[in-house]
């Protein structure tokens, strides 16, 4: 809702507040990629996928971790 309404910063900060949470809310970590990417902060949104990925491993969420990774595939060579 913050990030349609236009309050990026905020809708970053609580998903960061999600993903600090133990264990951490893996949502948060594909939720934020896509937020940042619309942002066009590519180079962050790519650092938020592979902390992602890490810990949907760790949680066993094979589904999340799929569909981060194919994020970051998409994003290619974007932002550099």
């Amino acid at each position: 809702e913050l990030d349609k309404e236009g309050e990026h910063e905020r809708s970053l900060t609580l998903l960061a507040e999600l993903r600090r949470h133990q264990p951490p809310y893996v949502s948060a970590f594909f939720m934020a990629a896509q937020q940042l990417v619309r942002l066009s902060r590519i180079d962050e949104a790519r650092a938020v996928l592979r902390d992602g990925i890490e810990e949907a491993r760790r949680q066993r969420n094979d589904h999340a971790a799929g569909e981060m990774s194919e994020l970051l595939t998409q994003l290619g060579n974007l932002g550099e």
